[in-house]
């Protein structure tokens, strides 16, 4: 990452009329919560049934038990909190030059931070409902219960992340999909764009297209500024610019 990167990244911010950030797992690991495809990531976990095949629906509902101990093990962070990144995307948007987060993060941290216009491709570990009555249950509730959470009903609870086998939410990814459709600046983080369908959406913007990644992606090509940083470091070094030299009003 190289002064005159940042330079031109705040100066493509601050000449967007309407800017959309896409983020990965990427943007949560400096809030210690793994990614899944490094080198340390969740996918690299050798045992006697592959990560993905625990989170998947078929084996939720086959498997509840060893699919809660999974995942209360390995893909929910109670006590991480937003870190750099998280908190320059919130004050970007309080500066009207940020309009809309898209994330396949299920972490909440984006909401943690104080964004408002965050779209979730994948879920919320935050959200969860009983597959019987669906009546909601808190994350506590899914944490502090033995084993499988259950309802008052009898029914299980299920976390409404979504889970290999299962599809997006269409309400979210139309809304995704109308975003970055508008948008004139796209800044891509902390994800290999590998994860599909979601990563087929970044392919809608017409606009500029900055990506802020550690590893390279498929995009790099594609893209007007390419940044091989972590992505907390660069939202440090950027928003000072930002807000001293914020754009003018028109």
């Amino acid at each position: 990452m190289s002064t005159q990167q940042i330079l031109k990244l705040a100066d493509l911010i601050r000449a967007s009329g309407n800017t959309v950030f896409f983020g990965g797992a990427g943007v949560s690991t400096e809030s210690g919560i793994p990614d899944f495809r490094s080198d340390q990531g969740l996918y690299q976990e050798k045992g006697r049934i592959p990560p993905e095949e625990i989170i998947s629906r078929s084996y939720f509902l086959s498997h509840p038990e060893e699919f809660y101990t999974f995942y209360k093990r390995k893909m929910v962070y109670p006590e991480a909190r937003p870190n750099a990144c998280h908190r320059a995307l919130v004050a970007l948007e309080g500066m009207g030059m940020l309009k809309t987060v898209i994330t396949q993060n299920i972490d909440g941290l984006h909401q943690a931070a104080g964004q408002e216009a965050v779209l979730e491709l994948h879920g919320s570990v935050h959200r969860n409902r009983c597959m019987r009555c669906n009546k909601s249950a808190s994350l506590s509730q899914v944490l502090n219960s033995p084993g499988a959470p259950h309802c008052a009903c009898g029914g299980l609870i299920k976390p409404e992340v979504v889970l290999y086998e299962e599809a997006l939410d269409p309400q979210v990814t139309r809304q995704a999909m109308e975003a970055i459709a508008k948008s004139d600046l796209m800044i891509i983080g902390g994800t290999s764009l590998t994860v599909y369908p979601a990563a087929s959406y970044v392919s809608l913007c017409r606009g500029k297209i900055v990506i802020i990644n550690k590893s390279p992606t498929m995009m790099d090509r594609a893209a007007d500024l390419v940044i091989a940083a972590p992505i907390g470091e660069t939202f440090s070094a950027l928003w000072p610019l930002i807000k001293e030299n914020p754009p003018t009003a028109p």
